[in-house]
């Protein structure tokens, strides 16, 4: 495609998210001080979290990436509202909990992280749901009791979350096209399971290239393993930046 501008390149590295599935501080700081200059936000799960704690987010934020916290709350709405509000507190981007835990524990998340920003001054992080997980297939939704396809109960989560005053959700490649819809264009879709063609797929199973979930909607793209896994992270960033610049430029003429 031709040269991509400036301001079309920076769009796309907004877009990204690297996701810092590794377990020690030390790993993390090594390719956050790598990929600083290429990524945006940098998603810390669960592993990291338990491991290096809060102080992993200061990290990152010192070295002028945002971060976008992968907890999944799932517990009592009381119980989840106070963790979204302590999140909050830590200063990240985007943090998110399960839609399954009831529109009721959405909407108090919501209400009290809104009355602790009005409060204590504190910036607004963008609240996600996640639908199901890109893990799972139409089969392990059936073993655990639920009869829908998973497009169907991804498709109901996502308006319970909309209805429930969330910013968006989690939702894997294949199912953006009825979010959009459904949604609305405001509504924030953050997708993980991005695999290019050649790439291992792990335990993904509902997966799609970044420019593909770009094309179709999708407004962040979370890429883990293929830029870690690089013999140069920062040099493949850079290629799937290129790529989501292409796809946004054809969505544009779209």
């Amino acid at each position: 495609m031709a040269l991509r501008s400036t301001g079309l390149r920076e769009r796309a590295r907004e877009r990204l998210i690297f996701a810092l599935d590794v377990s020690t501080a030390r790993e993390a700081g090594q390719l956050v001080r790598s990929l600083r200059d290429s990524v945006a936000m940098f998603k810390v799960g669960k592993q990291l979290f338990v491991r290096e704690g809060p102080r992993i987010i200061e990290f990152v934020r010192e070295r002028g990436g945002e971060v976008f916290l992968d907890l999944k709350f799932h517990d009592i709405p009381q119980t989840v509202a106070r963790a979204s509000v302590e999140a909050t507190r830590l200063g990240v981007a985007m943090f998110n909990v399960h839609a399954s835990g009831s529109s009721s524990m959405m909407r108090e998340a919501v209400r009290q992280v809104r009355r602790a920003c009005r409060t204590e001054h504190l910036r607004r992080p963008r609240m996600l749901a996640v639908t199901v997980l890109t893990s799972l297939s139409s089969t392990d939704l059936k073993t655990i009791g639920v009869q829908t396809p998973v497009a169907d109960q991804v498709l109901r989560l996502a308006l319970l979350a909309s209805e429930a005053g969330m910013d968006g959700v989690v939702a894997s490649p294949q199912e953006i096209g009825p979010i959009r819809e459904a949604c609305g264009p405001r509504f924030l879709i953050v997708t993980p399971g991005i695999r290019r063609e050649g790439d291992d797929r792990g335990d993904q199973t509902r997966v799609t290239g970044p420019a593909e979930a770009v094309l179709s909607g999708a407004d962040y793209v979370v890429v883990g393993r293929p830029i870690r896994d690089a013999d140069n992270p920062r040099e493949e960033a850079e290629r799937i930046i290129d790529e989501i610049a292409d796809a946004l430029v054809l969505r544009r003429r779209g």
